[in-house]
């Protein structure tokens, strides 16, 4: 972006962060380079755009109505830095995705390689964190595409399955006096004692929706724990008798190294598709050719 406009992302990344010492950090530059960013543009349209109260600030009236727009317009240079740099055969500008923990860490990390192998000039930034949390930040314009396991549906925005998955029920193979059978009724899978992901994983919303279809609530089983992470899971299953229930794709390495194995439950089966997820009809030309090198990487796995 030129440098005549960088006081419009100086003042998007103050307003986001409601803070100027972190806006600075996200802009690598001075604290004082980007007040006076914002100053200019308070000047220029003679308003004031936060309000001050100690060390915390807030965006003001004008401040709503500057970040209602800055939005579009920084949109905008991002498709007119895509557009004018495709007239030449190349591929620049930014993505920035989110993707829930499971996808981030165990679906994304070698195509990431790839992608930005064969795209060096697209800027990629990635926030890892839970379902709810990346259509979350889709709404408040910090991401441009969402990757993710919710089976819950928000109607503003779109959602594009891509990829199968299966959550397995597992337990560590190193408790070698655990009588824990290679296969469970419902009942048994009631006392079993669990750990499980935290409210708003996509893993816990398919979990529950499995249970409803066989008239259970997650309050009728054993939970001992709920945990921020499936890394978390698994460390935690390695010490225990407690069973986790995870995706197929986080234990793929566990299981063929003999540390965990799955336990079957004839009459639950967790099949969910992770799907990608955006605002509908504002999907980022670099997200269409992300979403586009995904589906190719996983047809050729």
């Amino acid at each position: 972006m030129p440098m005549s406009d960088f006081r419009l992302k100086a003042f998007y990344s103050v307003a986001k962060n409601l803070s100027f010492t972190k806006a600075s950090q996200e802009l690598f530059v001075s604290q004082p380079a980007v007040t006076k960013h914002v100053r200019e543009l308070e000047s220029l349209y003679q308003v004031r755009l936060f309000d001050r109260l100690g060390n915390k600030i807030s965006l003001t009236e004008a401040g709503r109505v500057l970040l209602e727009h800055c939005e579009r317009i920084l949109q905008e240079y991002r498709k007119l830095e895509f557009d004018m740099h495709l007239l030449k055969n190349e591929y620049v500008g930014q993505l920035r995705l989110g993707a829930s923990t499971t996808i981030a860490q165990y679906v994304l990390p070698p195509i990431l390689a790839r992608f930005t192998e064969k795209y060096p000039q697209i800027e990629v930034s990635l926030i890892d964190t839970n379902s709810r949390n990346v259509e979350q930040a889709l709404h408040e314009h910090a991401i441009d595409l969402g990757m993710i396991e919710g089976v819950f549906r928000a109607p503003t925005l779109k959602y594009e399955p891509f990829l199968c998955d299966e959550l397995v029920p597992v337990v560590s193979c190193m408790n070698t006096d655990s009588e824990i059978p290679d296969e469970l009724t419902l009942d048994e899978l009631r006392a079993m004692p669990l750990v499980l992901r935290e409210r708003g994983s996509g893993t816990l919303d398919a979990i529950e929706m499995v249970l409803a279809e066989q008239g259970l609530k997650l309050s009728s089983l054993n939970v001992r724990m709920h945990l921020g992470s499936t890394e978390s899971i698994k460390s935690f299953l390695r010490y225990s008798r407690c069973m986790g229930i995870v995706s197929i794709f986080a234990v793929e390495r566990e299981l063929k190294e003999g540390l965990f194995r799955i336990v079957e439950v004839p009459e639950l089966t967790f099949k969910r598709h992770f799907c990608f997820v955006s605002v509908q009809g504002q999907e980022a030309e670099t997200s269409v050719i992300f979403s586009r090198f995904v589906r190719q990487c996983l047809q050729s796995r």
